[in-house]
């Protein structure tokens, strides 16, 4: 009997030392995220984004924010239930998120869409991709219907990974700050980077500092910018970026797209 009540007196202080870092990691989540916009805030803001002319297939999205350390603070979707978007969207979201708020600092943003080159083989940073993995048990914790909702599974969770197409962007603040990072998901990468870009703008965190596409192009309005810069050469596909920051074109109509995408605010 007392070995009894002395396991059940350990049981249940293990329980309570969990409940109590689950609960200390959840406070630390909120602290961090309240800054930052909440989830009703990011689905009008990328639905706004959804509907402009992108150059993709007019998809629905997925789009998931994080702050300066990777946590998830908001994870939305732009179609009436969460089967309207491609499901793995929604992780590859939040890994877009990840990357550009990892590979940002206070005075150089790089967009996902600036890390294609670099990553192929022979590239300046080959091998990036393989870095951060995905918290998989973060990832696909259910229950799936509350996927894309105030209370997804991913929001107060690292969910690591990287990605290195079009779709995600730093977060910059109106004192220059970088607070985190955005992923858009669900249609070409041309096009998830045109609407992440329009989700940050509409959010109003779009105070860029610098970037490589402003370096090399001089286009200071849009600093993180998609690069097409890219130029076919036999053997290559889809051949070489001039600079080494370049992201093929989706289609014809991309390229001015990106160029009239709305000026980052100083």
């Amino acid at each position: 009997m007392k070995k009894t009540l002395i396991n059940l007196a350990f049981t249940s202080t293990l329980a309570f030392v969990a409940s109590s870092a689950l609960a200390d990691q959840n406070n630390s989540a909120a602290s961090s995220c309240k800054n930052l916009p909440s989830h009703s805030a990011l689905k009008g803001a990328l639905i706004a984004a959804r509907n402009a002319s992108n150059g993709g297939f007019d998809l629905d999205m997925w789009g998931t924010i994080v702050d300066r350390d990777g946590i998830v603070c908001a994870v939305a979707f732009t179609g009436n239930g969460r089967g309207d978007q491609w499901p793995g969207s929604r992780v590859i979201s939040a890994q877009k998120a990840n990357t550009a708020n990892a590979f940002s600092l206070l005075h150089l943003a790089l967009s996902t869409a600036n890390l294609y080159t670099a990553v192929q083989p022979g590239g300046s940073l080959f091998g990036l991709q393989e870095s951060n993995p995905v918290d998989t048990e973060a990832a696909y914790k259910g229950p799936s219907s509350n996927y894309g909702q105030h209370n997804d599974p991913l929001v107060g969770k690292k969910i690591g990974g990287v990605n290195v197409f079009g779709g995600g962007l730093a977060l910059y603040d109106s004192a220059g700050n970088i607070v985190g990072g955005i992923g858009v998901s669900g249609d070409s990468s041309c096009a998830d980077h045109n609407i992440a870009w329009r989700t940050r703008s509409g959010l109003g965190l779009d105070f860029v500092p610098a970037g490589v596409a402003a370096l090399f192009s001089g286009d200071t309005a849009h600093p993180d910018n998609i690069v097409y810069d890219i130029t076919s050469q036999a053997g290559q596909m889809p051949g070489i970026s001039q600079q080494g920051w370049g992201h093929p074109a989706c289609n014809a109509d991309v390229a001015g797209i990106a160029s009239t995408l709305p000026a980052t605010q100083k």
